[in-house]
């Protein structure tokens, strides 16, 4: 029997948000029959349940998505200095044709979201890899509103991950386990 697809769940989450909806993310994963891994790069709030990612967790992976806070509408230095280690597995093809797909938290309303998800995908297409986005595939992505990722806004840290992202957030890593089955079976 062939094995299972598998998933990682990569993130850096300064305050938890984006801890949180990582969290959903793998916890869909593992719903829609993926073994799967929930790592999180250094400078994390703590969350000593959640190991920190190496680069192996991309080569063990069929699917990745990873998700940073926005910093003035890009990916964070913590989450860019993890995918900086990766030139090694990069110049060996190892990262490529796996699928990606990215998530991401604001604390304002139009903080960068969109385009701190298409800076993820600029590394994506680098590797090689199949980008998954989940664009407007469903009601849930009509209501969060945002058809690159999984995007929600803090509202200053008043607004916690709300049923909406949740519901975003699941047909998300629903999308990227069916897409990742099928490519790994092609």
């Amino acid at each position: 029997m062939p094995r299972e697809v598998r998933i990682s769940v990569i993130y850096y989450s300064a305050t938890g948000t984006v801890a949180d909806i990582a969290r959903e993310i793998a916890e869909t994963a593992e719903k829609n029959g993926a073994e799967t891994r929930l790592r999180r790069v250094e400078g994390t709030v703590p969350a000593p349940d959640v190991p920190l990612a190496t680069a192996d967790d991309l080569l063990w992976a069929d699917g990745v998505l990873l998700g940073s806070p926005t910093r003035f509408g890009n990916v964070s230095g913590q989450l860019k200095t993890f995918l900086d280690t990766l030139g090694d597995a990069w110049r060996g093809g190892l990262l490529a044709d796996k699928v990606y797909s990215a998530f991401t938290s604001t604390s304002s309303r139009h903080g960068g979201q969109e385009s701190t998800l298409l800076a993820l995908t600029t590394s994506f297409h680098h590797f090689g890899g199949i980008v998954v986005a989940p664009g407007y595939t469903s009601p849930e992505k009509f209501a969060d509103g945002n058809p690159y990722g999984t995007a929600h806004c803090t509202e200053g840290r008043t607004r916690p991950v709300d049923d909406t992202t949740r519901a975003a957030a699941r047909v998300q890593a629903e999308r990227v386990v069916r897409f990742a089955r099928a490519t790994r079976l092609a």
